[in-house]
């Protein structure tokens, strides 16, 4: 491996140096008819598509916080916002209907990190609207408005996306902004997950992930679930990276992280190693063992993240993990805990981060 890789450094707020998509001229939209006693008249089918893809002004001054899954808005409302487990987009139906019908695009499918449309490849997918699905089990259109190939992977293509918000009657982009990506753009993944964060292959169906999400996230430091490394598949470290990201040590969905934590992650394979060299944004003296991972969450662990006492924690996954022996895990890695389910191979992933108890100069939080 080459000797670069050792000091990747994976932080919380990855940004992404691709070009943003550019945003088309705002176009002048015609006013609605009023009736008495109404705010607007009802609008035809042909209207409100014929709104998608436009320019709008930026979202109601709504950033969520925290470590998402999905990297989506929990909810079209202000109000129901914060809920980690809610999103206003889960996943994507594949084998819905197209709309508008463009004979162009019958129908599309997904070849690895990228939508291909049926039956020819090299059609424009911009304008197309799928059929989604919220958390809450509603119907969502999502409509495709921008495509860009990644610069350092011909098999990923990042999409900008814009949503139906059926509360202001408005095409909107469902990913959730944050303070370093105001324009979040979505990255197709196979397979859906749920409100406990674990992943199922449904045929037919996709996660539009958002790159505010540990989904994608997790996909971009190198865990990418179609791809191979020495014969194995990555699928289950991307999953097991996506409760790392989170700190989902109990495997339900529940993070333990703030926005803003920069941690170290290294696995079996070698996709990542262990940073062992300082850097302006990674201080190796300071850091110390986290936790190690499996799919469905945290196999050990030595601290929470947050600086939580390990006994609230366990309070949260009673009988999840055992106290009365510590596990040597090599390399100077020592877990605290265990699961009492624990086996040897069945982690896959391990972390560094910041000891905020021992360290003098604590610094903000979160994947």
């Amino acid at each position: 491996m080459k000797t670069w890789n050792k000091s990747l450094i994976t932080s919380v707020c990855l940004l992404f140096t691709a070009p943003a998509f550019s945003a088309s001229p705002t176009a002048s939209r015609t006013q609605r008819p009023v009736r008495p006693g109404s705010v607007t008249a009802p609008e035809s089918e042909a209207e409100r598509y014929a709104r998608r893809c436009q320019s709008h002004a930026p979202d109601r001054g709504e950033k969520p916080q925290g470590t998402l899954l999905w990297g989506t808005r929990q909810a079209w409302r202000a109000k129901h916002q914060g809920d980690e487990r809610r999103s206003v987009l889960v996943s994507v139906d594949l084998d819905a209907p197209l709309r508008p019908h463009d004979a162009q695009v019958r129908s599309l499918r997904l070849e690895k990190g990228r939508l291909v449309a049926f039956p020819q490849a090299t059609t424009s997918l911009v304008g197309t609207v799928l059929q989604g699905t919220s958390s809450q089990g509603k119907s969502v259109e999502v409509a495709l408005c921008g495509a860009e190939p990644s610069p350092t992977d011909p098999d990923m293509v990042w999409y900008r996306i814009e949503a139906w918000n059926p509360v202001a009657q408005e095409w909107e982009n469902p990913c959730a902004a944050s303070a370093t990506v105001s324009d979040p753009r979505a990255l197709p993944v196979s397979g859906v997950w749920d409100a406990s964060g674990a992943h199922h292959d449904v045929p037919g169906k996709l996660t539009l992930a958002c790159e505010t999400g540990v989904i994608s996230k997790c996909i971009s430091w190198g865990y990418k679930p179609w791809a191979r490394r020495n014969g194995l598949s990555l699928a289950e470290l991307h999953q097991a990276c996506t409760r790392m990201a989170r700190a989902d040590y109990c495997g339900n969905g529940k993070s333990h992280t703030r926005e803003g934590t920069v941690i170290d992650i290294y696995d079996g394979l070698g996709v990542l190693s262990r940073t062992t060299e300082a850097s302006p944004g990674w201080e190796p003296a300071r850091a110390s063992f986290e936790a190690a991972w499996a799919p469905d969450g945290a196999t050990c662990l030595s601290r929470t993240r947050n600086g939580q006492a390990l006994e609230k924690l366990l309070e949260e996954c009673p009988g999840r993990f055992r106290v009365d022996a510590s596990v040597e895990l090599g390399q100077g890695d020592r877990c605290t805990v265990q699961r009492a389910d624990m086996s040897e191979g069945k982690a896959l992933l391990r972390n560094q981060s910041y000891d905020h108890q021992k360290s003098a100069a604590p610094r903000a939080e979160d994947p």
